[in-house]
């Protein structure tokens, strides 16, 4: 890790990993391995990250692959252009779930609390309504949730498990909805039992940049990467704005909690479609002591 700088507001960050990614991604820690997972979407990367030795490695996937998470019996999940694809602890692949469809590729992805995997999708057009939510179980069943999105992104749960938080970047909102383990109105269509009551928790303002990926830390506060808005926010679980940390890069993907006691905010860049990138494009930050985070599920598959 390399000591750098801080904040215009005066928060330290480091440079994690200097890397010139066309588009970091996701990441994710991993506790068994101790280790931060990342994506590089366009360039079809996953990279890894020991903090304690400042071990990287890369491995090339075959196709873009939107984000990846860590599996309760060992080895990887791929949110993958065709589908979901699983990495075996003997490094083999093969496919969890395969659906073709010209002009889409994945996006964003996340653990559900009962180890489901909600995988968003995307036109590479970013036509609204191309892209969806799904949650995929660890037999390859998958069902689709939200069917009517753009640029499916960040998602996550409060500690309790009873709300989920979500973007659809282009909307510029944060929504949140409340969960159900099961279906609990004998009228609703398929998938609208787990998730109900979407309603709009913030609006990122004119200006400031699109919600991209997020993360929600112990006190049940919501931290969203800012694209093209070169920050992190933190909102209350009320939609207040709590906390703001600008960063010198201004297309800042996600977010996640990391570290041995999940205090370090580890935050992702991109420097696709810039003209002159800051030096730091690409690379991925980390503040140390940002706040607390609560330990991700692996996917039970």
């Amino acid at each position: 890790m390399t000591k750098h700088g801080t904040t215009p507001t005066g928060t330290a960050y480091d440079v994690a990993v200097r890397a010139e990614a066309s588009l970091g991604e996701g990441p994710t820690w991993d506790p068994k391995t101790r280790r931060l997972l990342w994506i590089d979407i366009l360039n079809s990367r996953v990279h890894t990250y020991d903090p304690a030795t400042g071990r990287r490695t890369v491995r090339r996937t075959d196709q873009h692959v939107g984000a990846v998470k860590p599996r309760a019996g060992g080895g990887l999940v791929l949110n993958l252009r065709d589908g979901i694809g699983l990495l075996d602890p003997d490094d083999t692949f093969r496919w969890l779930h395969r659906e073709v469809v010209p002009g889409r590729r994945a996006n964003d992805a996340a653990v559900a609390p009962d180890g489901t995997l909600w995988a968003g999708t995307m036109r590479y057009d970013e036509a609204p309504g191309g892209g969806s939510l799904s949650r995929v179980t660890g037999d390859g069943t998958v069902e689709v949730l939200l069917g009517d999105v753009a640029v499916s992104n960040g998602t996550g749960w409060s500690p309790d498990g009873r709300l989920m938080y979500y973007v659809d970047s282009p909307t510029r909102r944060i929504d949140v909805f409340d969960v159900f383990d099961v279906f609990e109105d004998a009228d609703s269509g398929a998938g609208e039992g787990r998730i109900t009551g979407r309603r709009r928790l913030v609006t990122i303002e004119d200006g400031a940049g699109f919600p991209d990926g997020l993360c929600v830390d112990a006190e049940g506060c919501v931290w969203v990467a800012l694209w093209d808005g070169g920050a992190v926010r933190r909102y209350t679980p009320s939609g207040d704005l709590d906390r703001v940390i600008p960063l010198p890069v201004p297309r800042v993907t996600a977010c996640a909690f990391g570290g041995p006691g999940l205090t370090d905010l580890y935050i992702t860049t991109a420097r696709v479609g810039l003209t002159a990138p800051h030096p730091l494009a690409g690379s991925v930050l980390v503040v140390p002591g940002a706040g607390r985070g609560v330990a991700q599920p692996a996917f039970a598959g």
